[in-house]
């Protein structure tokens, strides 16, 4: 695969790879050629027909569900994969075995780190249904996903609403807002400040580990609420005098150097600012009325990042929603704490959209 050996080490080895036969062309115009993309299934193909899920993973994560989304995935869970075909691919431009910053450019002996082109949320999308195409798979029952995930899933039931039953999309709103395209310039500001940095070419081929970790640093800030880090760490002190929260988020900026890439958080931040479901489609609201699949609209009730009045508004607009909050405290990522309550949520809205027809009469 040729990837950092920090991030080979986050691969899991049931990944799998689809090699997209000749050019793939962005949004933008601009063609890659030679894109690969990485992926995990769950469950048998034989199921794929009916009840297919693709779950679309946020900023850092990559096609691991089981690893960053546990009792989602499993026996009576959300996703069953005794009765559902499970998709979830690393993302166009990320870091865990797809192709973006981290891959070398077809015909050299270089990796793309900042030549890497621009590529938007609907590039994601398109790359994943090629993948789809790939397996054989023409309807998709699911699409959920959280964050950025959630981005995808919504703008799957806008690229491709005939192959799209239903979606899940979770904190996030139709639109990136200017609060956290403004968070995300202040990480990107952190990056290039770092003197390793070099224009986004490292020295000694060394990632920026200051500039990533203090980027990483704001975004966990933001990622939490004031609850959670007042009930959590308070102004508890270490040993050595330091607050325990400096402690946490210095930890939290050496963890993701050891299994992320500033290129990559670069480019998927970048293309979070393209998330606007409105964007050459027409007016706003007009365009979320076109979203008629069935749709669960999750909030996390203390999310200050994508704040639930985001999700009320999606609400609002689709026809065919219905919107539910996961209690949690502990902000945006709530939807990776609250694991249990979010399950049931997501199994209960599928038994009342996909429930067979005489199941459906016998309740109504």
């Amino acid at each position: 695969m040729s990837l950092p050996e920090h991030l080979q080490r986050q691969i899991s080895a049931e990944t799998q790879y689809f090699d997209v036969d000749g050019e793939f062309t962005l949004e933008s115009g601009e063609v890659l050629r030679g894109v690969r993309v990485a992926y995990r299934t769950w469950g048998d193909i034989a199921n794929a027909g009916e009840r297919t899920v693709l779950v679309c993973h946020a900023l850092t994560g990559s096609a691991d569900v089981d690893a960053w989304w546990p009792g989602i995935i499993g026996p009576g869970l959300a996703f069953d994969p005794a009765r559902d075909f499970i998709v979830c691919a690393n993302i166009l431009g990320s870091c865990y075995g797809t192709t973006g910053p981290v891959s070398i450019k077809p015909g050299t002996s270089e990796r793309y780190r900042a030549d890497f082109p621009r590529v938007s949320v609907r590039d994601m999308v398109n790359l994943e249904r090629v993948l789809l195409d790939g397996l054989g798979i023409g309807f998709v029952q699911v699409v959920t996903g959280p964050s950025l995930g959630g981005m995808q899933a919504l703008e799957w039931a806008l690229s491709y609403p005939a192959r799209v039953g239903s979606v899940v999309p979770i904190g996030v709103g139709g639109r990136h807002s200017a609060w956290c395209i403004g968070v995300s310039e202040a990480q990107r500001a952190a990056i290039a400040a770092d003197p390793d940095w070099q224009g986004g070419y490292y020295s000694d081929d060394r990632p920026p580990e200051r500039g990533l970790a203090a980027a990483r640093m704001m975004a966990v800030c933001t990622y939490r609420s004031w609850d959670s880090f007042d009930e959590r760490f308070g102004r508890d002190t270490r040993d050595d005098g330091q607050f325990q929260v400096q402690s946490y988020l210095q930890h939290q900026g050496r963890k993701i150097n050891s299994r992320f890439d500033a290129n990559t958080y670069v480019t998927l931040t970048h293309a979070m600012h393209s998330h606007d479901l409105a964007r050459g489609r027409g007016d706003y609201p007009d365009v979320l009325r076109g979203i008629r699949q069935p749709a669960l609209v999750v909030s996390v009730s203390s999310d200050a990042l994508y704040p639930p009045s985001e999700q009320q508004y999606l609400a609002a607009h689709l026809p065919a929603s219905e919107y539910a909050v996961l209690e949690s405290a502990h902000g945006h990522d709530g939807f990776l704490i609250e694991t249990k309550a979010l399950g049931e949520l997501i199994r209960d809205f599928r038994e009342r959209v996909f429930a067979p027809a005489s199941r459906r009469n016998a309740v109504s």
